[in-house]
């Protein structure tokens, strides 16, 4: 397969590359060069830039794309139009987010309302995809995750867990110690968005993992046992972060309240209709293991500084923590 990626040097996109190239495929980078341009010297690159110069790609042809860099409409036109005629297939990164709420306590499907407008991520990802639906009808698919993870992830939002957990001690536990949470190691979705390509797949995705068998208590007792820590978590209620200004998502990854009326079940998504098309997890302890080791190792090579979070800092986790065990004994008495 002669395969196209738009982006594939950051995070998602260098797994699909690794994973392409593993499977046999001949490759083609496109983007700017900004990022890690070392990365896969035996790949071929052209170099352009999707909001504006693409010459680099008039004129070729490619059995399919993957594009892991679409953020605007007006991209993955430019990208959809200059190359329609010589493709195939088209498989397209997007986004849960793309959805236009997530309603306390209920799962939600690939066939729930999308996000109006163009102002966000969101939106704008739901708008890509109905221009890559309009001008490639029945040869795309719509690639949703959530939360992504795993070795050079640049956002922060799992490697805070991994590099807590091993640290050890007092933990701050957000929620519900039973809540849902959803993640999927990156290498485990780079992998299956080639072979969606592969077999030319069409249609929409949510690629996320089981929220039915993931909570947050399994999620931190799993990073204990693959560090063999000796971690004591200390689970502080929704209300009781929230009164102290706490930050969903960000200063505390993968915690949103549930009882948000807007993002509440952002973590029930439905993944049948992937896991029917072939989406497999891999256990979640490999994946502690492969971000804590190349959390261990890695410098800026592949950071993006626009991406990462800024989880809470040890200073205030003990704050919240001394909070937390001053309202215990308040009520208990």
């Amino acid at each position: 397969m002669n395969l196209l990626v738009l982006g594939g040097t950051i995070f998602l996109g260098r797994h699909i590359v690794e994973a392409a190239v593993t499977r046999g495929h001949a490759v083609t980078l496109f983007n700017r060069g900004r990022h890690n341009p070392q990365l896969f010297p035996d790949v071929e690159k052209l170099q352009g830039d999707r909001n504006g110069d693409l010459a680099a790609l008039r004129g070729r042809r490619f059995d399919t794309i993957i594009d892991t860099s679409g953020y605007r409409p007006e991209q993955v036109r430019r990208a959809a139009e200059t190359l329609r005629d010589t493709i195939a297939h088209y498989t397209f990164i997007s986004t849960i987010s793309v959805y236009r709420a997530f309603p306390h306590y209920t799962a939600f499907d690939e066939f729930a309302p999308t996000a109006d407008g163009t102002q966000g991520y969101g939106p704008l990802k739901a708008r890509c995809e109905e221009v890559l639906e309009s001008i490639l009808p029945a040869r795309v698919v719509n690639v949703r995750p959530g939360l992504i993870v795993g070795p050079h992830d640049p956002t922060e939002r799992f490697t805070y867990w991994t590099r807590r957990v091993a640290r050890g001690g007092a933990i701050l536990a957000p929620g519900r110690p039973e809540r849902p949470v959803q993640f999927v190691d990156v290498r485990d979705l780079a992998e299956w968005c080639v072979r969606l390509a592969e077999i030319r797949c069409a249609g929409v995705f949510n690629a996320v993992g089981p929220a039915a068998t993931m909570t947050m208590m399994q999620l931190l007792q799993d990073c204990r046992t693959a560090v063999n820590g000796n971690a004591r978590f200390v689970w502080i209620p929704d209300e009781t972060l929230i009164s102290c200004g706490v930050v969903p998502w960000t200063e505390l990854p993968l915690w949103i309240p549930e009882r948000d009326p807007q993002a509440g079940g952002m973590l029930l998504a439905d993944n049948s209709r992937a896991v029917a098309a072939g989406l497999t997890f891999r256990p979640t302890i490999q994946t502690v293991l492969a971000t804590l080791e190349w959390d261990h190792r890695h410098d800026s090579d592949s950071a993006d500084g626009s991406l990462r979070v800024s989880p809470i800092n040890a200073t205030r986790e003990a704050e919240l923590l001394a909070v937390h065990t001053r309202t215990s004994r308040l009520n208990s008495n």
